[in-house]
């Protein structure tokens, strides 16, 4: 995930996986994974929180289907994260 989130030129990027909090929940059985990120970028500048969250997702590509099943984001430009 990390790699793929690299795309975005992030100047702060944290990870958290969260799945052990979710054990035994229904979308958790099938092993894909919840977690939180907090990504600070440029790329964001002068987008809507949905339109920032479409530009994560485009660049974890597969990853949504593949590998996590939850995800929590935090997307911020530099100003924001002052």
């Amino acid at each position: 995930m990390r790699e793929a989130l690299l795309a975005l030129e992030p100047l702060h990027l944290e990870i958290v996986d969260e799945s052990h909090r979710h054990a035994g929940h229904e979308g958790a059985r099938d092993g894909r994974g919840h977690f939180a990120l907090d990504i600070v970028s440029e790329a964001f500048a002068g987008l809507a929180p949905l339109a920032r969250h479409r530009r994560v997702y485009q660049a974890m590509g597969d990853m949504m289907q593949t590998d996590i099943h939850a995800l929590s984001i935090r997307a911020r430009t530099p100003a924001e994260a002052r």
